[in-house]
């Protein structure tokens, strides 16, 4: 009697993440450059350097054409911000379902039901090349632990998301991931999750994966010191006002962990409405310019076209999403330049606190102190 498969339906040739690699490798030049953006990043994240990370771009990609329209006026804007901005496209290719619904470009690139995950993987690697070509930083989701190893080494940050930060697999996959990885707190509002996430992740772990040459066997990692929180808001409401922020960051303290998060100015933050965006980053704003060191990055929906439109629309609206919402192009450019005015804001208070620290005069070896 077979007990075994009894549900699946069939099984197909995936391919392994070596020939993929091999058909669309990575120059050493943009080696080079992926790995300078990861520096970047971490030394944001270590506040050795005083910009702002800004992760945005569209909820999911469904046009490599859009995106990369996309891209390159989102670089050109990057290098007008970049004194006070590290900008990174959110290029996310997995789309996470509550319940149902089309899963993104590597699932079902075509739309139609196919599910071509081969086709999928290859036009991902590809858009990603063509980002490192026009110049600009990459920020991707993982969903499972396979798909990165087709991926990975073309990704500047990458994120854990809301519904699977809990996740043990998810945990041991980012202490292994070599850019620095973002864990988003739970929907249900819970930053502990999310803390408790970068602990793990921040530990080695030996776990089952598969190798390049799709061959199952035992990871091991060493670790990633570059996990960090993502406050996204959750079901009670948002969590990117001061006392929320204060809250997490003392938290972190409390674990032992570096103080410092990443704030996602959509989701739950947003309330669901994209319109709030700007509303939110400009709280956010507020915090920065008057001081907060602790918050070292955000991010937010953003697309060509404002608003959002149904996978199965014919024909589709160019540069709109299929997915969640997002703001447009300009507000998008408006929000950037309020942030990078709030870091300004920040160097400039935090320039002159230690001026004022330099004019004091130090106290007397026999004063009573």
């Amino acid at each position: 009697m077979k007990t075994r498969d009894l549900r699946v339906t069939g099984y197909r040739p995936l391919v392994p993440p070596a020939i993929i690699l091999e058909e669309l490798s990575l120059s050493e030049a943009g080696s080079r450059l992926v790995a300078t953006w990861r520096d970047e990043l971490t030394r944001i994240l270590s506040q050795a350097d005083d910009r702002l990370m800004a992760i945005v771009g569209p909820c999911s990609i469904h046009d490599p054409v859009a995106a990369l329209d996309y891209a390159r006026r989102l670089h050109d804007l990057a290098d007008e911000l970049r004194d006070d901005l590290v900008v990174v496209m959110r290029a996310y290719f997995m789309k996470p379902r509550t319940s149902v619904g089309w899963k993104g470009l590597v699932s079902d690139p075509h739309r139609d039901g196919s599910f071509r995950i081969n086709d999928g993987l290859r036009m991902t690697r590809r858009l990603l090349l063509d980002l490192v070509e026009i110049g600009l930083p990459a920020a991707c989701e993982f969903v499972d632990p396979i798909s990165p190893q087709y991926t990975s080494d073309l990704v500047a940050w990458a994120a854990i998301g809301a519904r699977t930060t809990e996740s043990q697999v998810h945990r041991e996959l980012a202490s292994g991931l070599s850019m620095p990885v973002g864990f988003k707190n739970g929907t249900d509002g819970s930053v502990q999750i999310a803390i408790d996430a970068v602990r793990a992740a921040r530990e080695p772990h030996s776990f089952m994966g598969v190798t390049e040459q799709g061959l199952a066997a035992i990871v091991e990692t060493g670790g990633n010191p570059s996990a960090h929180v993502v406050l996204r808001g959750g079901t009670p409401g948002p969590n990117h006002d001061p006392a929320s922020v204060r809250r997490t960051l003392d938290a972190l303290t409390a674990a032992s962990l570096p103080a410092h998060v990443v704030i996602d100015l959509s989701h739950g933050n947003s309330e669901r409405d994209h319109r709030r965006q700007p509303a939110v980053a400009r709280t956010v704003a507020t915090q920065i310019a008057a001081g907060e060191p602790g918050i070292v990055g955000v991010m937010a929906e953003s697309f060509i076209v404002e608003g959002r439109q149904d996978a199965d629309a014919a024909p589709l609206v160019y540069g709109q999403s299929i997915t969640d919402a997002c703001i447009g192009w300009d507000s998008t450019v408006l929000m950037l330049r309020e942030l990078a005015e709030a870091v300004r804001a920040r160097r400039a208070a935090s320039s002159s606190a230690r001026s004022a620290d330099s004019r004091s005069p130090a106290p007397s070896r026999s004063t009573a102190r």
